[in-house]
Formats: C-alpha cells, structure tokens, sequence
C-alpha cells in the first residue's frame, strides 16, 4: 500500500536526529528532539486554483525540506512512519 497525497498535500519520512552529540555524547529517547527535516517520498497533484486549474508543486520527489515541528499528521505504513502535510506547512528545501 502506497500514499497518494491529494491536492497540495507532500508524504514527507522524517530524518531521524544523530545519537550523538559533536563531542561524543550519546543522547538517550527522552533527550531527542522531534525531527524538522525529512525526504519528499510523494507529492499531490497540487492546489486547484480558482480558475480551475492547478497551482505546479515546488518541491520535487526526493527533496530534503524543513518543516515546523508539529506540523503535519503521523501515518505509518508498512511499519515506517511518514508525515502528510500541505506544501504550505515548509519551510524550506535542503540543498
């Protein structure tokens, strides 16, 4: 089973945060920070327009983008979890 995101929605699998720090310390779970980056896995046909037509996606399958870090909804599949979010809720693209 695959996700097929709708109008201008982006599946996005998260970048898990280092273990450890620069000066070698590892940090344990509840130490961890929610991640912010991830990689656009899927993306929506885009927003439909008023004149009917549909607004082009800027990101592309296979970016590396920042999103804020509630943004989105959690979705697993397949046992690997994803985030939906609208092409709105970036922040920016990874270069």
């Amino acid at each position: 089973m695959a996700i097929k995101p709708l109008e201008d929605r982006i599946v996005v699998t998260p970048i898990e945060a280092d273990t450890m720090t620069a000066s070698g310390l590892y940090l344990p779970e509840s130490a961890k920070e929610k991640p912010i980056q991830g990689k656009v896995v899927a993306i929506g046909p885009g927003l439909r327009l008023d004149n009917g037509k549909r607004a082009k996606p800027v990101v592309t399958k296979g970016d590396r983008v920042l999103y804020g870090k509630y943004a989105g909804t959690e979705v697993e599949v397949k046992g690997v979890k994803h985030l939906i979010l609208r092409e709105s809720e970036l922040l920016g693209i990874l270069g």
